[in-house]
């Protein structure tokens, strides 16, 4: 792979790691709302935080991805 090549798959990386992000913080805010209502329904809340922890998954492995690996 070129430089030219490795650099646009980073900056990829990076644009889809901030959208992933965002995903996620608008799932908790979703999440913390309709604890906050009182009347949630249990089986959404459990598929939003599946989701949430698949995001959180998404973004680990986006984020090791885009760690140099250093020996120490």
């Amino acid at each position: 792979m070129n430089k030219s090549t490795r650099m646009d798959h980073l900056e990829v990386l990076r644009v889809k790691l901030e959208v992933l992000r965002r995903e996620h913080r608008d799932l908790d805010d979703a999440i913390h709302a309709l604890e906050a209502s009182g009347r949630a329904d249990q089986l959404r809340l459990r598929r939003l935080k599946k989701q949430k922890l698949h995001l959180k998954d998404q973004i680990a492995q986006i984020e090791d991805e885009l760690t140099p690996d250093i020996i120490a």
